[in-house]
């Protein structure tokens, strides 16, 4: 139903930017919410940050004032500034939709890697 791409991963050294983009495409006319997870070696997935149709967006407290999510039509956009070498991991782009009943159904890109070097 919903497809997404993601892109912009790469190696780079602490303190510099990357730019990861998310292109949806399919069934996406009735999404409202995106998000930007990432999931470090050996640990949980976590949220990064997310955005809304209504252009509302949160970032993860280990993120802010570093990270800025953003969109523009069928594209999420993460720029990702200071980076730190715990920044590294493979970054996932997240939408869903709700059942008749309510339930979640998630859709998740296959990632792309970030690495970051000190």
């Amino acid at each position: 139903q919903v497809q997404l791409v993601e892109s912009g991963g790469g190696l780079v050294q602490a303190g510099g930017s990357l730019r990861l983009s998310c292109a949806a495409s399919g069934s996406i006319f009735s999404i409202n919410v995106v998000g930007w997870y990432r999931q470090a070696p050996g640990k949980e997935r976590e949220l990064v940050a997310e955005i809304s149709s209504s252009d509302g967006a949160t970032h993860a407290d280990a993120v802010k004032g570093r990270f800025t999510i953003s969109r523009d039509k069928n594209t999420v956009f993460l720029q990702m500034n200071s980076l730190k070498p715990e920044d590294t991991g493979v970054y996932y782009c997240n939408t869903y939709k709700l059942t008749t009943r309510g339930e979640r159904m998630d859709f998740w890109g296959k990632g792309t890697l970030v690495t970051v070097s000190s």
